[in-house]
């Protein structure tokens, strides 16, 4: 058979890409190896009995474009957090007050060691919120040369501090206070194992994607979880008319004819047609399917889903835990604790106070958790750990794995009033509703290889090369086959971007 387009992987970019096209009125195929679309951006049920449906790999959307949304009309509700962030520092904390700007003020002189920090952090994000207004709309459009997009920011400062410079030096002499350098730091550090300071530039662009979000940097709650996002574009894909199958693992792309070759459930191959071939897959899977070879990428995180009794106690008196968990709960994330467990997992060792962030998705979404649940007061809590990089993970995963969460939860602990063991919910046999997923059980579960969840490094939102300018970040060396995965330029993240991206590059250019 021939379609017009036909596109490996069922993630989220995959179905943003198939809706796109689909509307436009081309045939379009769509082959996921699961037995369920989404990839990681889903929802399940993971503990029995547990009437509680968890994102069980991704957590937040900031980066899906408000247009994508809208011109999708796509049906999903985004939720603000009136609290950005807590801290807690020694019996007190750090809190980040969306809805009263004089508390966040008065949190920040309780805490902050040096004079400035307060208007030092309003500065930082001033900044950085400029950047994102001027950003955000070109990553929907075709790439910009460097210096177009230094010109278009139009702040000196700015680009330097955020595109030349190590963000460790700039975040260094902004903020002295090791408690809230770290707090700015942790957006630099989100699922990419680096040193703030290296020359690389790697957590630069990893703090960009962070804060450049749809233009404002919120992060905002999906209602109904991840998999919402996701069931969503299914629905309105299908509904444009775009054939999605599961169960089908692509095995071999013909670059140059368009063949692509997939084996269904029960193991018989197929072979399709396609006048163009999207991927939706990581590089090293991408390039095997076209018989050549690019580098596992090395991912960094540990993923804790748990489901409470209640919320754990805190030690600071003047914040209630239902402020302090519904925006990202910093744990031990402070400059210095963030340096020595990046030089404990270099070394291989898991570190030992693991810097983490947790969040609870019920208290802005009551809707994942059952009535009886909601009525008991029952909360969802997700931990995201720092600097957990899969070389950790290989030797022995299931030691390494008990080791990590061991770790984690007694960081956890050490800067809550109360053990969080105490809080977590048991299933009706009496298991801890505690679920836990390291770069490996990425590999294994969603075979993303090396675990990494961006795919591979993030890269700059400019062309970084002549031949790049004008293009979308989606081409590759075979005129038939396009990028539309989080590999792609200005990937990564629950974006839907470079699958509007690759959409966009065949229903645009006169070449295709």
């Amino acid at each position: 058979m021939r379609y017009d387009v036909v596109i490996a992987g069922g993630g989220h970019n995959g179905l943003v890409a198939a809706a796109y096209l689909a509307r436009a009125g081309r045939t379009v195929l769509l082959l996921e190896r699961l037995d369920h679309l989404g990839g990681l951006a889903v929802s399940a049920r993971p503990f029995e009995g547990v009437d509680a449906r968890l994102s069980r790999y991704s957590y937040l959307v900031s980066l899906l474009p408000s247009k994508i949304i809208n011109d999708l009309g796509l049906p999903l509700r985004l939720l603000r957090r009136r609290y950005a962030s807590y801290t807690p520092v020694a019996g007190a904390g750090l809190l980040v007050d969306g809805g009263d700007r004089g508390r966040t003020q008065k949190s920040f002189a309780a805490v902050a060691e040096h004079p400035g920090a307060w208007q030092a952090w309003q500065d930082f994000y001033a900044m950085t919120d400029h950047v994102a207004q001027r950003v955000a709309s070109t990553l929907l459009e075709p790439l910009r040369s460097r210096a177009e997009l230094s010109r278009l920011i139009g702040d000196a400062t700015a680009w330097s501090a955020l595109f030349e410079r190590p963000i460790g030096e700039v975040v260094h002499e902004r903020f002295p206070d090791d408690v809230i350098a770290g707090v700015v730091l942790t957006d630099a550090l989100i699922g990419t194992f680096t040193d703030p300071d290296d020359p690389s530039l790697l957590a630069n662009r990893c703090l960009l994607y962070h804060v450049i979000g749809n233009g404002t940097g919120e992060w905002n709650v999906p209602v109904g979880g991840m998999g919402a996002v996701t069931d969503g574009l299914a629905t309105v894909a299908r509904q444009a008319g775009a054939e999605l199958r599961t169960g089908a693992e692509v095995t071999h792309i013909d670059g140059d004819s368009g063949e692509v070759t997939f084996l269904d459930g029960e193991g018989t191959e197929h072979t399709v047609e396609g006048g163009h071939v999207l991927m939706n897959l990581p590089p090293s899977l991408a390039a095997s399917a076209l018989g050549t070879f690019a580098p596992v990428a090395e991912g960094s995180q540990l993923k804790v889903n748990m489901v409470l009794s209640r919320l754990p106690a805190l030690r600071d008196p003047s914040v209630r835990p239902e402020e302090a968990f519904s925006g990202t709960f910093h744990v031990n994330e402070a400059r210095d604790q963030l340096a020595t467990a990046f030089s404990q997992a270099s070394s291989s060792r898991i570190p030992d106070l693991p810097p983490a962030e947790v969040y609870c998705h019920s208290l802005t979404d009551p809707s994942i958790l059952g009535p009886d649940l909601r009525e008991a007061g029952a909360q969802t809590l997700t931990l995201f750990g720092l600097h957990m990089p899969t070389r950790l993970f290989h030797t022995d995963p299931a030691a390494a794995k008990e080791h990590a969460l061991r770790a984690t939860l007694a960081s956890l602990n050490s800067v809550l009033a109360e053990p969080i063991e105490d809080c977590l919910l048991r299933t009706p046999t009496g298991e801890l509703c505690l679920e836990v997923k390291t770069p490996v059980d990425l590999e294994h579960d969603a075979a993303l290889p090396g675990g990494h969840i961006f795919h591979q490094d993030l890269q700059w939102p400019y062309a970084e090369h002549p031949a790049e300018q004008g293009n979308w970040g989606v081409e590759t060396t075979w005129s038939r086959v396009l990028l539309c995965g989080a590999s792609a330029k200005r990937g990564g993240g629950v974006s839907g971007i470079p699958g509007h991206n690759a959409a966009m590059a065949l229903l645009t250019q006169s070449t295709y």
